[in-house]
């Protein structure tokens, strides 16, 4: 009976070492794509990140002696009846009403002459560009219009379209920028370029869709970082919890040596590197759900003959002014007036009837809500829908369903939820009390969502913020959150190497 029992123990064992090494095995390409490209992260993303001359273009007051003639006269000067929106824009000591048409296409006309700017658009972007990286003498190579998201300009980047403008210098500089709100997207120096190519290929694996597709990749990589996390926690069954019942490695032999440190080491990250997989597999699956939020817009069609007060005589405070826009909403269409900031007053964003120059109570808030409704209801009807928000379909977790608990207005992002990801400021939040905790940020400025959280998303956010970008470890600094990614990495690698070196030696 103690033969059996001995010889049982003995299979057991010598099966457990053969699964670890194959799983093991099966993983170690896989583990040092991962590690090496993430190892690159901290200095490419942090330590030697490229500097850019402005990160935002600064609002400045608009210039009232640059408008002469009216929005409603430029229109009719140029026989514009129906079109989206306007603002003002000023560029190479020019002022120019930047008029979005029908069709979406900016158009820019001169506030003092009415006349076109021909090709306006473009050399907007290519001011704006020039602006960001304080560069007026580089010569462009090229500068293109971009409508979808690609290797170099990814969807964590969120604007569409851009026009993406690249300058013959030494670090090959491209410039994304969005002309519509003057905001830049993203830039890439050619280092950059080369990083996201790695990263890329080698951690997000974008290889595997380009010859098959994202179900496909998602499926391989959630099977790939499931077999890790078995093969660490078959590690700590075998050179942790029963270490002391397997026979030891001969003192001095090579084996033993490295079997020494893969198990010590092993044993030391094992915690992190269940972490590491259980959260990047999690990150993977969340994108599986189609990314269309920044498709999420309202653009109603407004004609010229809404417009009954001219723009040039409204009641607005001239010193803080730094933009004019309109919204149509409840059959009503507003001037929406931006104000700067000031040492006395607050950033502002006010709403005046166009039809009888009445100030709307709490505008933004109201457009805000008006948005929001409008983006759950999902009507196919975007000109003057009625607000009747629930539709037949809807479900108990849709906000249409449920009481608006709680508003705020957001001027900077908020970690914890509303990071930088997201990209827009300033957003008015939405909080609804339905089962999943839906919380919707609206930009009133461009009419989108810029972001709708609900507990799937903050569940899926947390994991991959602290179980694997770290940010628990915040208090101690940037420098020491990356250092600490770095050198786990790093032992997560040496680990699967030195079990590598095993097998081949034995």
């Amino acid at each position: 009976m103690n033969n059996k029992t001995s010889n049982l123990k003995q299979i057991v064992k010598r099966n457990m070492y053969k699964w670890h090494r194959t799983i093991g095995l099966i993983t170690v390409i896989p583990v040092i794509f991962w590690t090496l490209s993430g190892l690159m992260h901290p200095f490419l993303s942090n330590w030697f990140k490229p500097q850019i001359a402005h990160q935002i273009l600064v609002p400045k007051s608009i210039d009232k002696g640059q408008i002469q003639l009216t929005f409603q006269d430029v229109l009719r000067k140029n026989n514009i009846q129906e079109f989206k929106n306007f603002r003002i824009v000023n560029f190479n000591q020019q002022t120019y009403y930047q008029l979005k048409s029908i069709k979406g296409d900016l158009h820019y006309f001169n506030t003092t002459t009415g006349i076109a700017l021909s090709n306006g658009d473009k050399l907007y972007a290519e001011y704006l560009a020039r602006y960001f990286i304080a560069d007026s003498t580089s010569k462009i190579k090229s500068i293109t219009v971009q409508t979808d998201f690609s290797q170099q300009y990814k969807y964590v980047n969120r604007y569409l379209p851009v026009w993406k403008v690249s300058f013959n210098r030494k670090d090959a500089m491209d410039v994304y920028v969005e002309t519509a709100s003057s905001q830049l997207a993203t830039f890439n120096t050619d280092a950059r370029k080369t990083f996201l190519w790695l990263f890329d290929n080698f951690h997000s694996w974008s290889f595997l869709e380009a010859i098959s597709n994202n179900i496909v990749k998602t499926c391989i990589m959630v099977a790939l970082l499931s077999i890790i996390a078995l093969s660490a926690l078959s590690g700590i069954l075998i050179y942790g919890v029963l270490w002391k019942k397997f026979k030891k490695p001969k003192k001095g032999s090579k084996i033993g040596f490295l079997r020494l440190y893969h198990r010590q080491i092993g044993i030391c990250i094992s915690l992190l590197t269940l972490t590491f997989a259980f959260s990047g597999a999690y990150h993977i699956m969340n994108k599986l759900k189609l990314n269309t939020i920044q498709n999420v817009v309202y653009q109603p069609t407004i004609n010229i003959s809404e417009l009954k007060i001219p723009n040039n005589i409204l009641n607005l405070d001239l010193d803080r002014l730094s933009n004019i826009s309109l919204v149509k909403f409840k059959k009503q269409v507003y001037f929406q007036v931006f104000y700067n900031k000031t040492e006395d007053l607050p950033e502002e964003t006010i709403y005046i009837n166009a039809k009888d120059s009445s100030k709307l109570n709490n505008g933004n808030l109201e457009y805000a809500k008006f948005l929001a409704n409008k983006f759950e209801n999902k009507s196919e009807d975007t000109e003057e829908p009625e607000m009747e928000c629930c539709s037949s379909n809807a479900t108990e977790n849709d906000i249409c369903k449920s009481k608006l608990i709680k508003t705020s207005v957001l001027y900077k992002f908020d970690d914890r939820e509303y990071g930088f990801v997201f990209k827009r400021l300033p957003v008015v939040k939405l909080t609804y009390n339905t089962p999943n905790h839906t919380n919707l940020y609206i930009d009133t400025k461009t009419s989108r969502l810029a972001a709708k959280i609900a507990d799937a998303d903050r569940y899926e956010g947390y994991s991959f913020a602290f179980l694997h970008k770290f940010h628990y470890l915040d208090w101690a600094g940037k420098n020491f959150r990356d250092f600490f990614i770095l050198l786990v990495a790093l032992l997560i690698l040496t680990v699967s190497l030195l079990g590598l070196m095993i097998f081949i030696k034995k």
